[in-house]
């Protein structure tokens, strides 16, 4: 049976990128690792032929995961297009809510695009304790914040609440606005 090769290209890349990182130089990466400077020399050029044994060592002298020497990076880049992304309406108001990203590991925040139709306002409950909410309104005007501490804000205005008590968002007009969600 044949064996797919390794992704050499990618290795390569991710040995110099990896290398780089930790500011060490070929020579400190070979000994640290227990391989022949030659050896990593050709790994780093896209040749050769690496077992599992010699990633895993490049590995752990790097202080890396296995993966991150054979899985290409994912792109930093990502778009959510206009309409696009997972929607959730409010049942009893005319809010959609489009969840744009989440926090990523060691962050607690979650980032929205609202939009707002005027009707029914949206009584939202208190989130977990420590919650904050930051919006700013891309059009229409809308009336937020706690209960008793509602204020109006329209295109551009930027309006920042706690969120771990009871709060409303209410559109005076067909309005949208990207709303970030800290969690403390």
């Amino acid at each position: 049976m044949h064996q797919p090769a390794p992704p050499l290209a990618v290795i390569a890349a991710a040995l110099r990128r990896e290398r780089d990182r930790a500011g060490i130089s070929l020579t400190e990466l070979a000994r640290r690792a227990g391989l022949a400077k030659s050896t990593l020399s050709q790994l780093e050029a896209g040749t050769g032929n690496p077992s599992i044994e010699t990633l895993w060592a490049l590995g752990v002298a790097l202080g890396i995961p296995f993966s991150r020497l054979v899985e290409p990076p994912s792109s930093p880049v990502r778009v959510i297009r206009a309409g696009e992304g997972p929607r959730v309406r409010a049942d009893r108001a005319e809010v959609t809510a489009t969840l744009l990203a989440t926090g990523s590991p060691g962050t607690r925040r979650d980032i929205y695009v609202m939009e707002l139709e005027p009707g029914e306002p949206r009584a939202a409950e208190a989130h977990i304790p420590g919650s904050v909410e930051h919006m700013v309104v891309g059009a229409g005007r809308i009336r937020t914040g706690p209960d008793g501490e509602t204020v109006e804000v329209g295109p551009g205005d930027y309006v920042t609440f706690p969120g771990d008590v009871p709060h409303r968002y209410e559109a005076l007009e067909p309005a949208w606005a990207v709303l970030i969600m800290e969690h403390r």
